[in-house]
């Protein structure tokens, strides 16, 4: 009986340490009053329509219509007056690349931030993934003219979507070994992955096994997701989420056997080293038109995806702020 007992206790005392180490996160989640819109849903929903309305389809097997995208993506960023550039690289016979945008910093420490901007074949792609695309864009806009103390930049990347995923065609893992090659010092990397659908509707969040137990059920909120290798940049993130967000945010930092955990971007600078994390509504553990012809614009919540941007606006500055190298204190 005592061995029992002491084994009951140890299991407990285990699950609630793996709770506080793994799911727990600062500060109060939760949805407050909106008030004025802190980021226009204007620019959002324009480039979230160029991209899955009027080019469609963009992936390997549309060439034509990737290029158009980065082409697309890369005037946005040139109308900001950032620094653009491109990353080519050849995958399987093929040229793609990455898009750039960089905000130079006093320091070497540089903050990513990144979406992909291909397309799953046979959908147009309005959530997956033209919502983190029209993020992207707007976040870059937004901080055009700020000086910090990290460098910042964002970045657009080709070939996340299958078959490329997980495979050295992807423009993130072409671009985290490229930064790793040249020794640059990433503090950050935070991947934006479908963040424009959410809902109030009970039971219309789904999980892997076990995290239904301990997360809502209902998919109103965004996410924030990392290993355990980057668990402080997940908290220092959503700490700093919370403090700004109208809209409501949970977060894991878990092992990678958790395999949901690691299929995007961040997972390129993972096998790097990086410390990194990704942004996402969750995709296909709660929007019903995920990898499918009816990822339309009519289904993105543009409200949503305003405030998760203007909550991320807050996060980057946070992170870019927060340096020992830096010389300069800025307001």
């Amino acid at each position: 009986m005592r061995i029992l007992v002491i084994l009951i206790a140890t299991t407990a005392l285990s699950l609630l340490a793996a709770y506080f180490w793994i799911v727990n996160m600062p500060g109060e989640t939760g949805r407050r009053p909106l008030g004025s819109q802190p980021v226009d849903t204007a620019d959002l929903q324009r480039h979230v329509h160029a991209l899955a309305v009027s080019i469609g389809e963009r992936h390997a097997g549309k060439l034509q219509q990737l290029n158009q995208t980065a082409d697309y993506i890369a005037k946005q960023f040139e109308l900001t007056g950032l620094a653009v550039s491109n990353q080519t690289y050849t995958a399987y016979g093929t040229q793609f690349r990455n898009v750039i945008a960089e905000l130079g910093g006093e320091t070497d420490e540089v903050i990513v931030v990144g979406a992909h901007y291909d397309s799953v074949p046979g959908s147009p792609a309005a959530n997956d993934n033209a919502s983190g695309v029209a993020a992207l864009l707007k976040l870059a806009a937004l901080n055009a003219d700020q000086r910090f103390c990290k460098s910042v930049h964002f970045v657009a990347f080709a070939n996340e979507e299958l078959p490329h995923g997980g495979t050295d065609a992807m423009g993130s893992l072409a671009y985290a070994g490229r930064t790793k090659q040249n020794g640059e010092n990433i503090f950050a990397m935070i991947s934006l992955e479908t963040i424009g659908y959410y809902t109030d509707e009970p039971n219309s969040q789904k999980y892997p096994a076990p995290l239904a137990w301990l997360y809502p059920d209902r998919g109103n909120f965004v996410a924030f997701i990392g290993n355990l290798r980057s668990r402080q940049l997940v908290r220092t993130a959503i700490a700093s989420f919370r403090r700004h967000a109208t809209i409501a945010s949970e977060g894991i930092a878990a092992p990678q056997l958790l395999r949901d955990i690691s299929r995007s971007d961040h997972a390129s600078f993972w096998r790097h080293g990086y410390p990194a994390i990704m942004v996402t509504d969750t995709a296909p553990f709660r929007y019903p038109y995920y990898h499918t012809p009816n990822d339309t614009p009519d289904k993105i919540d543009f409200t949503g995806l305003a405030q998760v941007t203007a909550g991320l606006n807050h996060v980057i500055r946070d992170l870019a702020r927060r340096s020992h190298q830096c010389s300069k204190k800025r307001d």
